[in-house]
């Protein structure tokens, strides 16, 4: 499994969390404590095929008791699409066809021009991980659904503040750790063996919605075999730090957390750090 497949359906959100034990698939948890608001913290997928999209009466219920409304990030502030914008760009003097060959620009220019309608002249100045979002849309082929815009849009209708647990700025520092022209190779691995890519996210998708959350951990955990630095940064450094801000939000409020789903398991996941803390955290089952 090439890494640039595994960064994109990072991307998207196509993650899954973990327990500990072996009947407690659930992506919705309830989080319990003495000095805090009862309040719930759900794995999602950002896109996933319409048909697939299921929005379980437990997580509505969850969501409807909440006050406030986390996302990894709050993309319903004014400013979250310039800030994606510009955290998305090289830095000055630099230049996408500087991090490939000659054949590689060939190869993915035409790919682009084709399935996307924009040529790299137009992306120059873009990060490929703005490549492998526009890729990932094109490969996934179906009318898209997404749990973030569907909690947004849930959030307005009940006047709820929604909130973001971080930045656009964190998060892609965290996808710029990995070399260009690295992210330029994996890339065109992907795109040269399509089938690869969807069979494991048609895979993903049957599990997410089982919630089979042992097996997507496991498969997780195989990916990023040697690459267990990426996986620090990617899931264990961030969890540490929306645990920290988790009592201090909790402390006054129930809160509705949402976030990519793989951060919730594993030994250094959400769950397991919040129970460390001395906190009740159960699955909610269907």
């Amino acid at each position: 499994m090439n890494k640039q497949i595994f960064i994109a359906f990072v991307l998207f959100s196509l993650l899954v969390s973990t327990s500990n034990a072996q009947n407690d698939n659930s992506l919705l948890w309830k989080i319990e404590g003495d000095s805090i608001k009862t309040s719930y913290v759900f794995g999602t997928m950002h896109l996933m095929p319409q048909e697939d999209f299921v929005l379980k009466d437990k997580v509505k219920n969850a969501f409807n008791e909440a006050e406030v409304v986390y996302l990894e990030l709050d993309m319903d502030d004014p400013s979250f699409m310039a800030d994606m914008m510009k955290y998305s760009m090289l830095e000055e003097g630099d230049e996408l066809k500087a991090h490939m060959d000659s054949t590689e620009y060939v190869f993915l220019n035409q790919y682009m021009n084709k399935n996307i309608g924009v040529g790299l002249k137009q992306l120059n100045r873009f990060k490929p991980l703005s490549l492998t979002s526009m890729i990932m849309t094109t490969l996934m082929g179906k009318q898209l659904a997404s749990y973030e815009l569907t909690f947004i849009n849930m959030a307005k209708e009940a006047e709820k503040e929604l909130k973001g647990l971080e930045t656009i700025a964190s998060q892609i520092a965290v996808f710029d750790k990995i070399p260009y022209d690295e992210q330029i190779d994996d890339i065109i691995k992907m795109l040269k063996s399509p089938e690869e890519t969807k069979k494991l996210y048609v895979n993903m998708i049957a599990l997410y919605k089982a919630e089979d959350i042992t097996k997507l951990f496991e498969s997780m955990d195989d990916y990023f075999d040697n690459d267990q630095e990426m996986m620090k940064s990617l899931l264990f450094d961030r969890n540490e730090n929306w645990v920290k801000q988790i009592p201090e939000i909790s402390k006054k409020q129930k809160i509705f957390y949402a976030v990519g789903a793989g951060h919730l398991g594993g030994d250094k996941g959400v769950i397991k750090l919040l129970k460390s803390a001395g906190y009740i955290v159960t699955p909610v089952l269907d």
